[in-house]
């Protein structure tokens, strides 16, 4: 290879390093995290919590970021979700917990805060609901489904090795017995259980006032403030107020985002992947999950 043949392949490689670092410099300040502008701000800070409750990382992020921040004093807590799974409940519950613990958080319910949706609101320190809020619901459910006849129609057998008797309990290609059903009953009422200590202990009332609500039932915003399981009705702004109150801030408090979250590429190739991969028969065959939902 000739000196100057070396010399254009290295210059072209130098380029293309020196655009790759731009355009990852680009991008990092388009979606970055960069939030040297608001360390001293003084206001309210604000966390979203809309649609099923898949995931708890992201909402413990904003909650943790707003906990580290010596100028937020108090947060509001936005719920507007009909619950979801019963463990990314449960940990933001705990999230929510530790945080009502060292600063003030104050709940708004929009349209629906059901389920785990009312389940992570609980342990807050003041919760406000709109009069037309739909909440409670207090209760865990389990959907299986059954396509065994299915199967037999179309001439597809399935086949089952197993270690014991109920490591195929909710099968859909099986029938499902009276054991099946006793087994999987006790979980459910342990978690229920678990659901009813919760908000018993994050809203300081006797666990068997609790229990007697504690059906599935809906309430209203204005129903539920009667059996104590809200504190106040009143919008977004009321709540919004009332935390800028509580953090000693005089007027009309600045509502404070948390910074975006960094996109990492890769996570986005991999759950790309997940997704062409995970068609219906993937999701139906992912497992059982118990929910705190709302149907």
């Amino acid at each position: 290879m000739s000196k100057k043949t070396a010399l254009i392949i290295a210059a072209v490689l130098f380029s293309v390093a020196v655009l790759f670092a731009l355009s990852v410099k680009i991008a990092g300040t388009i979606i970055g995290t960069d939030d040297s502008g608001f360390v001293n701000k003084e206001g309210v800070g604000l966390v979203e919590v809309k649609g099923m409750i898949l995931d708890s990382k992201e909402t413990i992020r904003q909650l943790r970021y707003f906990l580290k921040k010596d100028s937020i004093k108090a947060i509001v807590l936005r719920v507007d979700s009909p619950g979801g799974i019963v463990a990314p409940s449960q940990e933001i519950y705990s999230e929510v917990k530790k945080f009502a613990a060292r600063k003030k958080i104050i709940v708004s319910m929009g349209s629906l805060a059901a389920s785990g949706g009312y389940y992570i609101s609980a342990p807050s320190t003041l919760i406000y609901a709109n009069p037309g809020t739909i909440t409670a619901s207090i209760g865990v459910i389990l959907k299986l489904s059954n396509i065994e006849s299915l199967m037999d129609k179309i001439g597809i057998k399935s086949y089952t090795l197993k270690t014991g008797k109920y490591k195929d309990s909710g099968s859909p290609v099986r029938a499902f017995s009276a054991e099946d059903r006793a087994m999987l009953q006790s979980v459910i009422d342990n978690t229920h259980e678990q659901f009813v200590k919760a908000v018993a202990e994050g809203r300081k009332l006797p666990i068997e006032d609790v229990r007697k609500i504690a059906d599935g039932r809906i309430l209203s915003g204005e129903q539920a403030k009667e059996h104590k399981l809200v504190d106040r009705l009143g919008t977004l702004q009321d709540a919004i107020e009332e935390a800028g109150r509580l953090a000693g801030i005089s007027g009309e408090p600045e509502l404070l985002l948390p910074p975006k979250k960094k996109v990492n590429y890769m996570d986005l190739l991999v759950e790309g992947a997940e997704g062409t991969f995970n068609g219906p028969l993937g999701r139906a065959t992912s497992g059982m999950k118990m929910m705190y939902e709302a149907e």
